[in-house]
């Protein structure tokens, strides 16, 4: 059977889209596995041992839809459902199985503050719209794949980071996903172990300002290195602290403990950090949420927002930072 798996963006959601892809290429026979993203999103699947062929979402929307239609699928898999995804369904005419995407739950989260939402994570709804067929959850949790060619050489980090760093990742799509400089400042400070500081080109120069504080212990590693080296970062590190970003789900695919800093979004949305079934680090849960906890206006959206809409930003200016490093020394010492 050929499957068109369609997931357009973002880093993160595509590797929370992982388990749905490897259990659907391992659980049905002779399964052949399509995969439609982004052309901008072609690095996080590319090596991906799952996906037979791949197809890219660019300007030529009709061109696009006749190269799939050539393929004669015999199902679609909608993990994204949106209009241009509906649009290719309705145009290629065969059977669709979507993921349950909880646009109501999360209208009434984030807009009226009441909590409707299933508690079960994007990864496993997506899973679930595989049932037709037969597919069931394998428990193995999320998948990345770094070309060996695309690792990191470690002569290229500072020897003071040889034996061990904390992987901080310090970008987000939107300001309210994001610790201030200073916040990060703080905790950099406060944290007394080498650090690397991950993220693209577009948070260079806030990379520079927090390892200002501590050139030596501190390396700015933003903007250095591709996703796949920046991937090969976080694997390699000993902890991984990250806003709500694609890097946090890669570290959980490497079973690497994650301190996940929420903002404007929460793991209420259902986006926690995701590991296989039963997984513990030092004999504990590999994660923790960092939450300021009792603000009504927390989550204020689905993906965050360019500024805070309430003009206070409490639900980062306000995170403990003493209590992040107290969590992050915990899974260290172990």
């Amino acid at each position: 059977m050929k499957f068109l798996v369609i997931r357009f963006s973002s880093i993160g959601d595509i590797v929370l889209a992982t388990p749905a892809i490897r259990c659907l290429k391992q659980q049905v026979p002779d399964a052949e596995v399509h995969f439609l993203s982004k052309a901008s999103f072609k690095i996080v699947t590319e090596g991906n041992p799952y996906i037979d062929r791949f197809h890219y979402l660019n300007d030529d929307f009709t061109g696009l839809v006749a190269t799939l239609k050539a393929e004669q699928f015999d199902y679609i898999v909608d993990l994204h459902d949106n209009f241009r995804t509906r649009r290719i369904a309705l145009a290629l005419k065969v059977p669709v199985l979507r993921f349950d995407k909880e646009r109501i739950g999360k209208f009434l989260l984030t807009k009226m503050g009441m909590n409707r939402m299933t508690g079960r994570h994007i990864s496993e709804r997506s899973v679930d719209a595989l049932a037709p067929l037969g597919v069931v959850n394998d428990g193995k949790g999320l998948d990345y794949f770094i070309p060996a060619d695309q690792e990191v050489c470690m002569t290229e980090l500072p020897a003071a980071h040889l034996a061990g760093y904390v992987a901080i990742v310090i970008g987000a799509s939107y300001a309210t996903k994001k610790l201030t400089i200073a916040k990060l400042q703080t905790l950099c400070l406060q944290l007394e172990y080498p650090i690397i500081l991950v993220g693209g080109k577009e948070d260079a120069a806030e990379g520079d300002a927090i390892a200002s504080v501590d050139p030596i212990r501190i390396y700015n590693a933003c903007g250095k290195f591709k996703l796949h080296e920046s991937a090969d970062l976080v694997r390699k590190s000993k902890l991984v602290i990250s806003h709500d970003t694609g890097l946090q789900y890669i570290a959980c695919a490497f079973l690497k403990p994650v301190l996940a800093i929420w903002g404007g979004t929460s793991p209420l949305l259902d986006v926690e950090p995701y590991y296989p079934a039963g997984f513990t680090i030092v004999g504990k849960a590999p994660y923790q949420n960092f939450l300021v906890p009792n603000l009504s206006c927390q989550p204020c959206s689905n993906y965050g927002t360019k500024s805070c809409p309430k003009g206070h930003f409490k639900c980062m200016l306000q995170q403990d930072i003493p209590a992040i490093v107290s969590a992050a020394m915990g899974y260290l010492k172990g």
